[in-house]
């Protein structure tokens, strides 16, 4: 067709119009898809980066705890079902700093128990008198010296009878009923007693927040006592600490260090008690003395056994600590001795 081409382009330009938006809505598409594909391949290697990085702070982390015991949960005997167990940090003493090592679950029916005053009160009675001896002693009108001979006739002077100066209603007389010493306290208070005091006790502890759980006691870095001291001071521990382990056997920085300081003792598990729970500010006790302490409460709760009663079977020749000396040379035989 022979036009001008002006004319061509404006005959045209309905179907150019319809070539140019048909390749435009074709460019479109394409780069929405590009868009998405990029998008996705962003999206794809940060998550990559993400991971990987991660990963790294988990192989370091690991890497600096695989040395230390984390522990998170523990196996409870006689597990309870009205309540849950109670959690408490487990924690070092490498550093003055306090360094949480984990948590750890501890059995309701020994950390969690209502708070008995009158138990508590009973243990603490029983742990003053049981070991208390009274040493007074005074004669009776018989021991006193005089008081043989009757002071004047029975009748006869209008005065009242009297057969003794020693009488108790004389001024130098004897004293009736009067205490004879030494007079021993002792009493045994009931085990069932004496386990609810230790589980209140601790319970006690536990609520004021004045429970600490170490991993053990070998970790203590230094013998001073001024480091004991300051880390006393930093992690709010009080005047008087009790350390707790399960032997009597007790390293060698805690026992130099604690014998330092007015106010800190050393016990071993089976030798805990109400009355050193109470009297100290915050009580230490190393994992492997919280599993035997709470094994042995736990037991002593759930037994059946019959508590017997308590028969004293020592005799005075088992408090003697001397070897008996021998005094054969001095003696004088009749036969020869046989060797």
């Amino acid at each position: 067709m022979n036009c001008h081409p002006k004319l061509y382009t404006i005959l045209c330009w309905p179907v150019g119009l319809k070539h140019i938006v048909n390749n435009f809505k074709r460019s479109k598409t394409v780069c929405k898809g590009w868009q998405t594909w990029a998008c996705s391949q962003r999206l794809q290697s940060s998550i990559s980066h993400d991971a990987s990085k991660i990963k790294q702070e988990s192989t370091d982390s690991t890497q600096e705890t695989s040395s230390k015991p984390v522990v998170t949960s523990r196996s409870l005997k006689f597990p309870t079902k009205h309540t849950y167990p109670r959690l408490a940090w487990l924690e070092s003493m490498d550093s003055v700093e306090s360094k949480k090592l984990g948590i750890l679950d501890l059995h309701p029916d020994v950390f969690a128990v209502y708070p008995r005053i009158d138990i508590l009160h009973q243990n603490v009675h029983w742990q003053q008198m049981y070991r208390y001896i009274d040493y007074n002693f005074e004669k009776s009108r018989a021991e006193l010296r005089g008081g043989g001979r009757k002071p004047w006739p029975q009748k006869g002077l209008g005065k009242a009878r009297h057969g003794s100066i020693r009488s108790p209603l004389w001024i130098r007389g004897a004293k009736a009923h009067g205490p004879r010493g030494p007079t021993s306290y002792f009493y045994v208070l009931p085990r069932a007693v004496r386990g609810l005091g230790l589980r209140v006790a601790l319970s006690c502890k536990y609520a004021q927040n004045d429970l600490v759980v170490v991993d053990s006691f070998d970790s203590l870095p230094s013998s001073d006592p001024e480091f004991m001291a300051e880390m006393a001071d930093v992690r709010f521990w009080g005047y008087s600490v009790l350390f707790v382990d399960d032997t009597d056997v007790m390293p060698e920085n805690i026992a130099v260090s604690s014998s330092g300081n007015d106010g800190f003792s050393l016990m071993p598990a089976y030798g805990l008690n109400v009355y050193s729970i109470l009297k100290h500010e915050t009580l230490v006790m190393t994992m492997a003395a919280l599993e035997k302490v709470e094994k042995k409460l736990l037991e002593e709760m759930h037994s059946t056994d019959r508590q017997r009663k308590f028969v004293n079977t020592l005799r005075p020749e088992d408090f003697y600590t001397k070897s008996k000396e021998d005094n054969r040379m001095y003696r004088k035989w009749t036969q020869p001795l046989n060797f």
